[in-house]
């Protein structure tokens, strides 16, 4: 097997899938970059490539996620890439889980008048958007991944500001106090979705990056949903609207932080 360098970077800035895809894909024209390993919660990345590290790390240095070089090492093995037929089918399973609950959060939580169960609804989006880029443009050209990446960023951070708009609307204007009833149940079957999705990503038993980016997305996502249901129920207590325009509005600014980030994918 022939040799090649290890570069470690250290970046802080990565946390997420959102990162990984947009180093990915940076990284990508790039023939001497062999192969990438991330580890998400540590904020590492080791690059293994053909020549010197210069270029790529200009490269990464351009995304401005608050990176360093650690080190590089000559003359290493290059690792046999993982057969993650299995982990992909698992992430199908929970690209499915996040866009049916968008589908069944966005219906109802128009029809209860909840705007925390809307934001909710379009966090779950933001997470399936990231989920499919991984998954559906494997193979793609860049050109093409790009494309995809820009007109879902475009679209999560348009319907993130009718969402504001909203709750702007709602804030200034008489409305009427949404339904607690369904804000604490929809969320609640959510959040037993999202812990399905966590289940499912932890049976995997993978220290793959993108299993365990995924892990750490999804156990936000369990955030929301309790922050969503705390929402319901000092909606009953309180008898007012301002607790769910209160997640509303802190959800909406999460799903636009994740339209930013997918945008950036697409530069």
């Amino acid at each position: 097997m022939s040799k090649v360098k290890k570069s470690t970077f250290f970046i802080s800035k990565m946390d997420c899938p959102s990162e990984e895809q947009m180093i990915r894909m940076k990284l990508e024209p790039y023939n001497e970059v062999k192969q990438l390993s991330f580890d998400i919660p540590n904020r590492k990345l080791e690059v293994y490539h053909t020549d010197e590290v210069e270029e790529i790390h200009q490269a990464i240095g351009e995304l401005k996620l608050n990176d360093r070089l650690e080190s590089t090492e000559d003359e290493v093995e290059l690792p046999l890439a993982s057969d993650d037929s299995h982990q992909r089918k698992i992430l199908w399973w929970v690209l499915g889980i996040n866009f049916g609950f968008f589908v069944i959060e966005m219906t109802t939580g128009w029809i209860s008048r909840s705007m925390g169960l809307v934001a909710d609804s379009l966090d779950m989006l933001a997470d399936s958007i990231v989920y499919g880029l991984s998954l559906l443009a494997v193979g793609s050209a860049l050109s093409r991944k790009k494309r995809v990446a820009k007109i879902s960023g475009y679209f999560q951070m348009g319907l993130a500001l009718l969402g504001f708009s909203e709750v702007l609307r709602r804030f200034f204007s008489e409305s009427e106090t949404p339904l607690f009833q369904w804000m604490i149940i929809i969320s609640v079957l959510a959040l037993i979705g999202n812990l399905v999705s966590l289940w499912l990503i932890n049976k995997a038993k993978s220290d793959e990056a993108h299993m365990q980016a995924s892990a750490i997305f999804t156990s936000n996502d369990i955030i929301v949903n309790g922050g969503v249901i705390l929402a319901g129920v000092l909606v009953y207590f309180l008898d007012s609207k301002w607790p769910d325009l209160a997640i509303g509005g802190i959800v909406f600014a999460f799903v636009m932080r994740g339209a930013i980030r997918i945008l950036k994918l697409a530069k």
